[in-house]
């Protein structure tokens, strides 16, 4: 199962605490600083894969433009792809790139789920509202948006369970 999401929005970060091993995967604040695609064994035949972010990303133009066909075949290159954690800024909402990503997702027929980072950065009075429109943004149910914070833990062990599950089925 691998993580995409535009670049900053907390791929490795939301890994790391999954997975509930600090430095697991590189993480820092300047976006576009996964560069190639990291795969973590989780047991026998099972993977986790971070792939670079879509969007703004810093680094050579050359080296950004070959991220999306780097994502796309491996996305579609992996008959044994389980799942596509699609990550979204809760703070922020859907952006068209995340908006298009899903839809690509979709129209090849790959499994994916939703996943709504930073969700601590969304004010308490406005989370429920956030996750609504959200959720609608991406034509899912406000429950089918997993809302998660990996710097304070919430919504990761629903996240946790799903991601076990699946990496022993």
């Amino acid at each position: 199962m691998t993580f995409v999401g535009r670049s900053n929005v907390g791929k490795s970060t939301l890994l790391n605490a999954v997975c509930g091993v600090k430095d697991l995967a590189r993480v820092s604040s300047r976006p576009g600083r996964t560069r190639t695609i990291n795969v973590f064994d989780a047991g026998k035949d099972r993977w986790l894969v971070d792939l670079p972010g879509y969007g703004f990303a810093t680094g050579p133009k050359w080296e950004r433009d070959s991220w999306e066909a780097m994502i796309t075949g491996y996305l579609t290159g992996r008959a044994s792809l389980r799942m596509v954690f699609a990550l979204i800024d809760a703070e922020v909402g859907p952006t068209e790139l995340d908006l298009r990503m899903v839809e690509w997702l979709k129209a090849n027929r790959l499994p994916w789920r939703a996943v709504a980072t930073k969700t601590d950065r969304v004010k308490k009075s406005r989370a429920a509202a956030r996750r609504l429109e959200a959720a609608g943004a991406l034509d899912l149910k406000p429950e089918e948006l997993a809302w998660v914070c990996a710097k304070e833990g919430y919504g990761l062990g629903e996240l946790r369970s799903a991601v076990l599950a699946l990496l022993s089925s």
